[in-house]
């Protein structure tokens, strides 16, 4: 698993359930252009006496913005774009002891998103290097192209169960966590309720993932405007084992998401920054930082396909 996807894997699981889907049916695409929030009425978010915000509250309006982060996830599909990562291995005085920077461009292909490494060190890759970058995306393309209707029936049927997975992960979000209204902050230039998150004493999990969420807590903003997830910012407050005690995430571990609004009809991430202090398999250590940045969100037709490495996308 890529840093990334580390990080990634800890913002479902302790990232306010604006990551996840909403129960039900998922939105219906609005027409280009259109604000995604026009079809919604903002919540209530009047806080009570004790000035906490109440569960019933936080469900509506993590129903919204899940909802609106499913749109997202299928609009994204509809775009490619630049990811440009730089780690920074530390060492145990949190020095840094060695930096990795590669650049990738994330491509869809047969409705399965690809990273294509096209830069080492802001060095774009050269003769072998790029010709192995090239082999491995045709051989996608290959794949999918050939790929049975009995495989495919099976692909999209693991991912429908994924998706109804992050959909009851929703209600324990909503269960996990006492929430604070912390007042309104611009973000990205756009006016976002701030909202912090703590840990709420005697949760219960129904679910095996949610017994991470009492080692988190953080602030979430959310736009006012088109109640969209603009950022985030989460905390280990407490050792998180993962896995069969293969993985511990320790104490003082954090990653932060920011979004941003792309051609007026989708959110989609602008920066993923984060520290890790992590230990696999009780051996070896993982001191990391680093910040991956998203850029160049250019929207092709989805009509086009790839069916070789000579064949480029229409763009919009």
């Amino acid at each position: 698993m890529t840093i990334r996807g580390f990080v990634c894997l800890l913002v479902l699981l302790a990232g306010a359930a604006a990551l996840g889907q909403q129960n039900g049916s998922a939105p219906e695409p609005q027409a280009p252009g259109a604000s995604p929030a026009a079809s919604e009425t903002a919540p209530d978010l009047t806080p009570g006496a004790d000035g906490k915000l109440s569960q019933a509250q936080m469900q509506d309006l993590f129903r919204i913005v899940a909802g609106k982060d499913d749109l997202n996830q299928k609009l994204e599909r509809d775009y490619t774009y630049v990811d440009h990562e730089v780690h920074n291995k530390l060492d145990g005085k949190g020095q840094n002891k060695s930096t990795e920077v590669k650049t990738y461009e994330i491509l869809e292909i047969y409705g399965e998103q690809v990273r294509r490494l096209i830069a080492k060190d802001d060095k774009p890759l050269e003769g072998k290097d790029a010709q192995k970058e090239d082999e491995k995306i045709q051989k996608i393309i290959d794949k999918r192209k050939n790929e049975s209707e009995s495989d495919r029936r099976k692909r999209e049927e693991k991912e429908e169960k994924e998706r109804a997975e992050d959909r009851k992960f929703v209600h324990e979000i909503a269960d996990a966590y006492n929430f604070t209204l912390a007042g309104t902050e611009a973000v990205g230039g756009r006016e976002a309720w701030v909202i912090d998150a703590e840990p709420r004493p005697g949760f219960e999990p129904h679910m095996k993932e949610a017994k991470f969420l009492s080692k988190f807590h953080g602030r979430v903003w959310i736009d006012k405007g088109d109640l969209q997830l603009a950022k985030m910012d989460v905390e280990a407050i407490d050792t998180v084992s993962l896995g069969w005690v293969i993985a511990r995430v320790h104490k003082g571990t954090r990653f932060m998401l920011e979004q941003t609004r792309v051609n007026n009809e989708v959110w989609l991430p602008r920066k993923i920054s984060f520290k890790i202090d992590a230990r696999v398999a009780l051996l070896k250590g993982f001191n990391l930082d680093g910040e991956d940045t998203f850029r160049d969100y250019k929207k092709f037709r989805t009509s086009s396909k790839i069916v070789g490495m000579g064949e480029v996308r229409d763009q919009n």
